[in-house]
């Protein structure tokens, strides 16, 4: 076979071969060859990059459109929220106020009564509570000591 090649009646002349081409040449073609379809390599994955850039770009940039469009939904419901928390811990403290103030005014007036009371006790028997008063202050004087 290699006889073939060496021979110029091998080569084709209607291909453009009309003597045999020497190793050099022959090597010189198939490195241009080579380099030739390296830079359309490299040009098809440079654009091919750059596409993939692009679309990255683009899809980061989407990316961030849609977090930042949630990150403000967030905030409103977290708004609407708090607003109604609010909303419901000042109502349930007014109510509590209320209750808290209805307590102090029945304590107080259960206090006037008893102090009424005692007044009305003390007036009727006054003998019995001055003796209950001395005996009582006899047994703390006794306490104190100790």
């Amino acid at each position: 076979m290699s006889d073939a090649i060496a021979t110029p009646n091998a080569l084709d002349p209607e291909a453009g071969f009309t003597h045999a081409p020497s190793i050099g040449q022959a090597a010189n073609d198939l490195r241009a060859a080579a380099g030739e379809k390296a830079r359309e390599i490299v040009s098809s994955a440079t654009e091919q990059a750059a596409v993939l850039k692009d679309r990255t770009v683009e899809t980061a940039h989407h990316l961030r459109e849609a977090a930042t469009e949630k990150a403000s939904q967030l905030k409103t419901v977290a708004t609407e929220k708090a607003e109604a928390f609010k909303s419901a811990a000042s109502e349930k403290a007014h109510q509590l106020r209320a209750a808290a103030s209805e307590q102090w005014q029945d304590g107080r007036e259960k206090a006037r009564e008893l102090h009424i009371t005692t007044e009305d006790y003390i007036r009727q028997h006054p003998t019995k509570c001055v003796l209950g008063a001395l005996g009582v202050g006899f047994l703390v004087g006794l306490i104190v000591r100790r």
